[in-house]
Formats: C-alpha cells, structure tokens, sequence
C-alpha cells in the first residue's frame, strides 16, 4: 500500500512553514516556535485504510491550536493516537492538562479545543473516526486527553511501530481487519479487562514482537545476545519468547537474519570501505567462512560478489521505498474521506 505523503521539502525555504501550515489550515493552526526562514522541513504520510488513518509525520517544534472556529468550519471529531518515537509534547484542553514523554501514547479528540507544544517529533498516529469505533466509544471518552502511560499502553505503542512496517503489503481486502484489530488494542490499552487483554491477544503479541526486534536491532553488535540476554533486555520469559518468533524459525534464527541483513546494507553501499572480514566480525561472525555460508543461503550471492557489484556500480537487488511525495490532498480532506 503506497501512502499520501506531503513534504515541505519541494518548496523554497523561506516558503516550507506556510506550506506546512496551509495543508492542515482547516482542521488547526500552527505556529513556528522558532524562526522559519531558514526553512521547515517537514513530511507526513498518510495510510487511509476502510473506516482508520494511520500517519507518520517529522517536523519541527511548533504550536498547534484547534479553537471554536476550527471546530465550526471542519467539525470532525476523530480521536487520535499519538506515538512520539522522538520527541515530547505537552497538550491542553478546557479540562486536561498533561505532558507526553517520549515512546508514551496519548489519546486525544479532534471534537475538542485544544493547545498542544511539541518538541521536533517523528511521530505515528491512529485517526479514529467515531463512525468506525462507536462500540468503544464510551472508553475512548472517558480516557481522552490521557498518556497512556501503562505497561499496555507501552505495547500499544509497539504495536503501532510493527503495525506501520506491515503497511507496505496490506491490500484493501486487510482494511476490516485491521480497524477491528486496532479497535480491540487500543480498548485493551486505555481500559483493561480480561475480556479486552484476550480479543487483542494477537495485537498484543505484535506489540512485544517489536519491542523484542527493537532491542535486536540496538544490540545487533553484541556478541552474547541471544534468547537469554534478549529475555532479560524486554523483561519477558524465555518461553514466551520463543512462542512469539516460533514462525520465523526461531529467536536465534531471527537474531542470524537481522545481521545478515545489516550486512547486506553495510556491503551493497558504495561509501562503506569495510572489508567482508571486518563485517563478519562487527555483526559478531565466528568467522568469514561461516558469514559467506550463511550470506549466501539467505540471499544467493556471497558478500563478495556483492561487494564487487557495488563498487562497479552495479544493483544486485533494489530495496524499495514507501511511497513518494506529492500533494494531492490536504489534512482536512484525507480526514472527511475516512
């Protein structure tokens, strides 16, 4: 699935922030909380699935206002889902006040005034319009202007980042599907029961799935990680580990895949001076042998004669891109079209 995508980066600098602002004008105002002159580069993305959006945007800090004339003008009323993966904000409403770490969820209404201050943020969202995610309701409410700074709303966090990195082969005969699944996770997050926890079982091990793959990646250099180091880092027992990467061969075969991986960026970039040796020993290799072996069973070429094509400026295999940026529709628009 390709997203709409808008970036400020098409523009000239001193053009890029009211490029930014104009797109969303009619749902919230944005102010600069510094000069713009210089330029605001800034991207978002957007996946408009059946009846749910989910976004990533970067950008700088600024001020996002949303007042009774915001709400007149363009009155949806979607909750949002924001995961900051970096970056922090604080938000206020008539009755809330709260400040959102980082790696915290917060849940919040478009159906509402509100002041919110963000930091430069690469941030995920789920837009939730009422239509679709009526039966919860009653809980997305009750739990609106809260951080849902829980050990489930943690997972939710997690499973956003998983669920984004599935996006680019979801097909529009996934799109129920996935607005019950994130129905059922965030109901699970903002108001949990043993009913809830159970119908998102599968979401919630999605969750842990890629916080386990996000401590993979972050110690994909250190020579003792494996099952029992890697239990230890996400605080979650060996055999629920196992269970979780049981179809993909294995936590093991799985840490082996992640390096080999590595490797392949690492050797299929022209700038990269490494030695195969050396990159067999950095990604924690017995040996050069082993690492070709192993490099070749899971790719069909051994790392030299990918290092060769890259040098002669040739491409073994193309890695593709989520998406390319246009502007064809702005924020408000996209929102009316769930």
């Amino acid at each position: 699935m390709t997203p709409n995508s808008f970036t400020t980066q098409v523009f000239r600098a001193p053009d890029q922030f009211e490029a930014w602002r104009g797109w969303y004008a009619t749902v919230f105002d944005i102010l600069p909380k510094h000069p713009t002159d210089d330029g605001f580069p800034a991207d978002i993305h957007v996946w408009p699935l059946s009846g749910l959006a989910i976004t990533r945007t970067t950008a700088p800090s600024v001020h996002v206002r949303r007042d009774n004339g915001h709400l007149r003008r363009d009155p949806v009323d979607h909750w949002l889902v924001s995961y900051c993966a970096g970056g922090a904000h604080s938000a206020e409403t008539a009755d809330t006040e709260v400040q959102v770490p980082a790696k915290v969820p917060f849940l919040w209404s478009l159906g509402q005034e509100f002041l919110h201050e963000r930091t430069h943020t690469d941030r995920l969202q789920f837009v939730m319009p009422r239509d679709s995610f009526r039966d919860i309701a009653p809980l997305l409410d009750a739990a609106c202007g809260s951080a849902l700074d829980t050990p489930l709303g943690r997972l939710l966090g997690d499973y956003m980042v998983g669920l984004e990195r599935c996006l680019p082969a979801v097909t529009e005969a996934d799109f129920p599907r996935i607005t019950n699944a994130v129905g059922a996770m965030v109901a699970a997050a903002v108001a949990p029961s043993g009913g809830r926890v159970a119908a998102a079982k599968r979401q919630i091990d999605l969750g842990r799935k890629e916080r386990v793959r996000q401590a993979i990646r972050k110690h994909l250099r250190t020579p003792t990680l494996g099952p029992k180091s890697l239990s230890r880092l996400v605080g979650m027992s060996r055999s629920n580990l196992y269970r979780l990467f049981d179809d993909s061969g294995g936590v093991s075969r799985y840490i082996q895949r992640a390096r080999l991986l590595e490797a392949w960026g690492i050797l299929s970039n022209p700038a990269t001076t490494q030695s195969v040796s050396a990159v067999a020993e950095d990604l924690c290799f017995a040996d050069s042998s082993s690492f070709s072996r192993s490099f070749r069973r899971e790719f069909g070429y051994s790392p030299s004669e990918v290092r060769s094509a890259t040098l002669e400026n040739l491409t073994v295999r193309a890695i593709p891109r989520n998406g390319t940026p246009s502007a064809e529709a702005k924020f408000g628009e996209l929102l009316r079209d769930l």
